[in-house]
């Protein structure tokens, strides 16, 4: 009799976007691409306060984000901010990624992993990135109304536990496979955690000597 070995669970890898494969962040550079320089310095003239009140914890970060989305794409087409997308991806991709976060990238896809992105800026934004990539994408979704950006999110900011509710919403529980995730900021915290192979700031060019945040959460989950 034949005895048949349990198949190793499949590879999930894993990569947040802005600062992980990215030199800064993505969306509000594309903001002010998108609007112009004038038009987005009047519109970031409101978000004066709302930050100060983020500064002060009497705003959430996620409550923050979502008054820059209903500042700058409250009753905005669709279709224009999609192709404002392809454009700006055209033109800034080069010098916003990371090239070390490239090379990983294609290696994962190499190696038969199943590869995704997984930010918490606007999918609507991050698409082109994706496609150029060739990975699979997991972000903040906007909410659309007959064409139109309402100026809110559709469920959550894509960031810390939301990151594994919307892995397991689309590839199962992440228990189950074997999670690979890099990632640079307090919003991967859980993701990191979750996997079983995680890399923290692993494309900067000066890694940390100390330990990680990730080590000492990991670290405290088994005191």
């Amino acid at each position: 009799m034949v005895v048949m070995n349990d198949p190793s669970p499949g590879v999930l890898s894993v990569f947040d976007f802005d600062g992980t494969l990215t030199h800064s962040d993505s969306f509000v550079p594309f903001l002010r691409f998108a609007f112009g320089r004038r038009t987005f310095a009047r519109k970031m003239m409101r978000m004066v306060l709302p930050t100060l009140k983020c500064l002060r914890r009497k705003l959430t970060r996620d409550e923050l984000k979502e008054v820059l989305i209903s500042t700058f794409l409250t009753g905005v087409n669709e279709q224009w901010v999609k192709e404002k997308a392809e454009v700006y991806c055209a033109k800034n991709f080069e010098k916003m990624m990371r090239p070390r976060g490239l090379m990983a990238v294609a290696a994962e896809l190499r190696s038969g992993a199943e590869v995704t992105l997984c930010s918490a800026s606007p999918a609507i934004v991050l698409q082109p990135f994706a496609e150029r990539l060739g990975v699979k994408l997991i972000g903040t979704q906007l909410e659309v109304i007959d064409g139109m950006l309402t100026g809110r999110i559709n469920g959550h900011n894509c960031r810390c536990d939301q990151k594994i509710q919307r892995l397991e919403q689309v590839y199962g529980p992440l228990n189950q496979l074997h999670l690979r995730a890099w990632g640079d900021s307090r919003g991967d915290y859980e993701l990191l955690t979750a996997a079983r192979d995680y890399h923290w700031r692993y494309f900067h060019r000066s890694r940390p000597r100390r330990r990680s945040p990730i080590e000492r959460l990991r670290l405290d989950k088994h005191l």
